[in-house]
């Protein structure tokens, strides 16, 4: 194991603790990788996150700090599986929340977490942030009106150029040269107006996004990014559609323009294939569930979402906060772990967006 001062400190948000949140995060914490590779540090309620430990069955115990410099003062190491250093975040109403409810408490409680955790990494005490799944209807009853995580950090991050990446690593596809990434033109909004926010420009900023994450983030010299249609066909000549010739072709065209290894617009049904089978680093897809039902199909619970150009490291495991299973013991941990481990060597190489 490398030398513990060595290793990144990472912040880790407990997500809706009405969720799986909890869960996963002890889950994850029991998994010898993840202190190989960093120095881990929980930020949520303490009590919520001793409810999950007793959920499942985990030997750790919960250490509650008041700052990041406590853990040097205590001597606790981070990367000790048996032991939780915790961040207390947020009031103890939250631990009259229902679990597996939504509830504006446990809005609050998430909200609050990945409020304090972004400030800290933004200061440089942390090294990156992994963030557990957070209930958009939550965070919306709590008064905090954001689409998700990637909306919010962009905020607290004062950015306007941002990204989230869907990402497969290297040992889910062998073929791959530095996993598989899937950006996407248009996120959290309805199918039917996602042509109307299509436009050259952004299009071609999701690529130049992609390719410093895959080249900087992933040691890529020169990363190949395929652009999806948004028709069947890619309009098929303009049979079924026209933004294949009006915007995304010229968008295209203006990351080439700019060094981007870029291709397309390609259609989507084939183009994710030829992506998994190693062709492409990262793909640029023109909706929500365009590049996320393919990206999960190859792997849903170790896909990891990275969040493109903010100034710290953020990922989070790929799935949300599943209400129908959390609290029950039985939650998936892979896909926390996955993020860890990606934000682990993001923030070992020091990787950054800078503008």
């Amino acid at each position: 194991m490398a030398d513990a001062a060595q290793k990144p400190l990472l912040a880790i948000t407990l997500g809706d603790p009405a969720g799986v949140g909890p869960e996963v995060v002890v889950r994850a914490w029991s998994d010898p990788r993840v202190h190989e590779v960093c120095r881990p540090v929980a930020l949520g309620h303490p009590e919520i996150l001793r409810r999950a430990v007793a959920l499942t069955g985990s030997s750790a115990r919960v250490e509650v700090i008041d700052s990041v410099s406590t853990i040097a003062q205590l001597g606790l190491d981070p990367s000790d599986p048996f032991r939780i250093p915790c961040l207390p975040v947020g009031s103890d109403d939250v631990l009259d929340a229902p679990p597996a409810k939504l509830d504006a408490r446990s809005g609050q409680a998430a909200y609050e977490a990945v409020v304090l955790a972004t400030r800290r990494s933004i200061a440089g005490q942390f090294a990156g942030l992994v963030t557990a799944p957070l209930s958009k209807a939550a965070l919306h009853a709590a008064g905090h009106h954001y689409p998700g995580h990637t909306e919010l950090l962009a905020e607290l991050c004062g950015v306007d150029d941002f990204a989230m990446m869907l990402y497969l690593p290297k040992s889910e596809l062998p073929d791959s040269r530095a996993g598989l990434g899937v950006v996407h033109a248009t996120l959290h909004c309805s199918l039917r107006s996602v042509p109307g926010q299509l436009n050259p420009g952004l299009i071609a900023a999701k690529c130049r996004l992609a390719n410093i994450l895959m080249r900087d983030g992933f040691g890529l010299a020169d990363p190949r990014i395929g652009v999806c249609a948004l028709n069947p066909h890619a309009g098929e000549e303009e049979l079924f559609g026209n933004e294949e010739n009006l915007i995304i072709s010229p968008a295209v065209g203006m990351a080439r323009a700019a060094g981007i290894a870029a291709v397309g617009p390609l259609p989507a049904d084939t183009l994710l294939v030829r992506a998994r089978d190693g062709e492409f680093d990262a793909v640029v897809a023109m909706y929500h569930d365009q590049g996320h039902i393919a990206l999960k199909l190859l792997a849903m619970h170790r896909a990891v979402n990275i969040t493109l150009g903010l100034p710290i490291v953020r990922t989070s495991a790929a799935h949300g906060t599943a209400f129908d299973r959390a609290w029950q013991g039985s939650a998936e941990g892979s896909g926390m772990i996955a993020a860890i481990l990606a934000a682990a060597e993001l923030a070992r190489r020091e990787f950054r967006f800078v503008s």
